[in-house]
Formats: structure tokens, C-alpha cells, sequence
């Protein structure tokens, strides 16, 4: 079994004493990324086995583990986690991080586990709490989800464990590997002859459909060139269906690459597959170019940028209540300023922000901004 999970997570370890969990983390996961209630009372008591060093123990524990998301650092908790009240904290720290929470459950027969508690050296569990803790654990497996876990992976012998790899997904707003030149496209508003005009005024080589011109299905730059739509790709329009096929299109074919907007997020329904479901799977922004470039539609702070969230999404979408701050601004094709965000969405130190709230579409020739093309219009 591969266990997928995201490169920025909490991965909570769920299991009675004796399942194996300190074992299952260290064989796939750095000593680093480990959180272990045993080691943190340990620190605490220098004793492990102390439990009268427990409630300070998990102080330590959720300390370090909010210090790493803050850092953007995967982290596994290794501890019983048996009970709803032991895991919402956790799940708290995940959702102040804007991070996902995975839990991953050691579900192995109580005997085994019990037998394997008999066997340590030192101090034991027994019976009555390990079948205490299978019990509570067995009661929450079906709420898991509920709770707010983003995704649940059950392990239920050892044979199971064993064989389980972890294979870590890099977050869809994650695209530090690709490379410019991008021409970064700002709103469309289902105005496919205004689409279609600008690529091939950008030199785009648009590929028209079997139903003929009014029906293209994608565009390619003959220098790689890569187009960056800014969201708000429909608006109610007739052309709606065609603009987003076309963009489709130009994204499968790895020619494009294009966020959420706020239309995009309100209008889905109106739209049949696949475009419905392409329009759905925008990512909230993206992070390009090792970090120098970032994209959203409407505005994102330096602390979200990279991570992924429903609070995230919202605000890149609207923007809303923005902090102060100066308005990233890039010089345009006639020398005067154009608007790149806006005010409080300024990029993490070292990054160029691309946004586009209602923007037009240009057609004059672009200005060369970094390793990217801007297609912004007047703010």
C-alpha cells in the first residue's frame, strides 16, 4: 500500500501501546520530522515512562509541532492519539497552519499488541489500557474524516505495515520547478475572440478545432513560451464553455498554467464535463519559478503563499481585508505603472506577485518582467 501524502502536513500516528508506531515512523520518515509524546516526556522528566509528566509533555509536543508548520515542515506526532479530545488540538494546529491533517491508523488485534507490551523492557502498558485504547479507537474510525482529517489510511495487520510506503505529493499551488518565460494573462471573462487575438499576438500557435474556427482547443508558443491565466476565465458568457476548453486544452498540453477565480469558483455548475471539473481544480495560486514568481487572482499574503487551504482560497479569490501595505506595481508597455496586486499582497521577499482583479485583456506587445512576460492591464 502507498500512502500518498502532502508535502506540508500534520500526519497524526493512531494506535494503542504495542501497535508499532514509533517503528512504522522511524523506518519512513526523518528523526527530525518525529514527534514523540515518549520522547517529549523524556525532555520533560527525563523519563519516558513518567506519566505524571504527560499534560507538560503535550505542551512540548504542540509547541514544536506548530513551530514546525510554521516553517512549512512536514510533521508526524507519534502517540496514542486514541480519543477525539487528544486529536483536536492537533487538528487545531493544522487548520491555523493551513495545512492538511492525515491520519494514519495502526489497527492491529489487541493481543498482538498487548503480547508485544509484555515484551518490553522497563515499563508496561497492559492489558486493561491497551484494550481501553482499542476501544476508543474502534469507536472514532468511522468520525475520522468528520473530524477533519484530509485523508484516513487504516492499517489493520502486519503485514499491511510492512508493506506500506509513504510517497510525499508536492501541494497543487507547488510549481517551483517551473521555469519562464510565462505571459501572465489576466482575466478572460468568456471573451474567447479577445483570448484567441492576444495568443496570437503573443505568437501562439492556436490549434482550432474539427468544428472550425469559432472552436479552438489549444495553443502552444513555438519558443516555449508558457501563458499563466490569472482565473475569472468565465462570466456568464456564451463563450464560456469555449474559453475554458481552449485554456483546458493548453494546460493538459503543459502550454499553460491557470489559478482559481472568483467566477471560476461561483460559476462551475453552469458549464458541462470535463470543463466543469477543470474549472473546479484550479489551484488557489501558484508558486513558480523557485519561489520568484507568485500568481493569485485577487491578492495573497507572503505568510499563505505556498500553503493550501479553504481559508487560503477565499482570500486569494477576494482578497479580503487585506493589511496595509504598498501595491506592488511593474512598469507597463507605455512606461506607466500597471497594477500587479493588490494593496497587502505583497510577495514573500525575493518573489514578483502576478494577480489580475478585474483586469482587460491587453494586446499590446508585453514588457519583459523577470523571467516573465506581465499581460497585466491598467489598475
Amino acid at each position: 500500500m502507498t500512502i500518498e501524502v502532502p508535502e506540508l502536513c500534520l500526519l497524526l500516528l493512531i494506535g494503542p501501546a504495542g501497535a508499532g508506531k514509533s517503528t512504522f515512523a522511524a523506518a519512513r520518515f526523518k528523526p527530525t520530522e518525529v514527534v514523540s509524546s515518549d520522547a517529549c516526556r523524556a525532555l520533560i522528566a527525563d523519563d519516558q515512562d513518567d506519566q505524571s509528566a504527560t499534560p507538560a509533555a503535550f505542551q512540548v509536543l504542540h509547541l514544536i509541532a506548530s513551530l514546525r508548520l510554521r516553517r512549512r515542515r512536514l510533521t508526524v506526532v507519534d502517540a496514542v492519539n486514541a480519543r477525539p479530545a487528544d486529536r483536536q488540538p492537533l487538528l487545531d494546529l493544522a487548520r491555523e497552519h493551513d495545512c492538511a491533517a492525515v491520519a494514519v491508523v495502526l489497527d492491529l488485534p489487541a493481543e498482538l499488541c498487548i503480547d508485544r507490551d509484555r515484551a518490553r523492557r522497563g515499563r508496561t502498558v497492559g492489558r486493561r489500557v491497551i484494550a481501553a485504547q482499542q476501544a476508543a479507537i474502534g469507536r472514532s474510525l468511522p468520525g475520522l474524516p468528520a473530524e477533519g482529517f484530509a485523508a484516513v489510511h487504516v492499517l489493520s495487520s502486519t503485514e499491511d505495515i510492512e508493506a506500506a510506503t509513504v510517497r510525499r505529493v508536492p501541494l497543487p499551488v507547488n510549481r517551483r520547478w517551473e521555469q519562464g518565460p510565462f505571459d501572465v494573462v489576466g482575466d478572460v471573462h468568456g471573451r474567447l475572440d479577445a483570448l484567441v487575438t492576444l495568443l496570437e499576438r503573443l505568437g501562439y500557435r492556436v490549434e482550432r478545432g474539427p468544428s472550425g474556427a469559432a472552436h479552438p482547443e489549444a495553443a502552444a508558443h513555438p519558443a516555449g513560451r508558457r501563458a499563466v491565466f490569472v482565473g475569472d476565465l468565465v462570466d456568464g458568457r456564451p463563450d464560456d464553455a469555449a474559453v475554458t476548453r481552449l485554456v483546458r486544452g493548453m494546460v493538459n498540453a503543459g502550454t499553460a498554467l491557470a489559478v482559481l477565480g472568483d467566477r471560476d469558483h461561483e460559476l462551475p455548475g453552469s458549464l458541462a464535463e470535463p470543463e466543469a471539473a477543470f474549472l473546479r481544480g484550479l489551484p488557489s495560486h501558484l508558486v513558480l519559478a523557485r519561489g520568484r514568481l507568485v500568481v493569485a487572482h485577487a491578492g495573497i499574503r507572503a505568510e499563505m503563499q505556498g500553503r493550501d487551504s479553504p481559508r487560503i482560497t477565499r482570500f486569494c479569490l477576494t482578497a479580503a481585508r487585506p493589511p496595509a501595505g504598498a501595491l506592488p506595481r511593474v512598469a507597463g508597455p507605455d512606461a506607466r505603472p500597471r497594477r500587479l496586486g493588490h494593496a497587502g499582497s505583497a510577495p514573500a521577499p525575493g518573489a514578483r506577485a502576478g494577480l489580475g482583479r478585474r483586469p482587460e485583456l491587453a494586446t499590446r506587445p508585453p514588457r519583459a518582467l523577470d523571467r516573465c512576460q506581465a499581460r497585466l492591464p491598467h489598475g
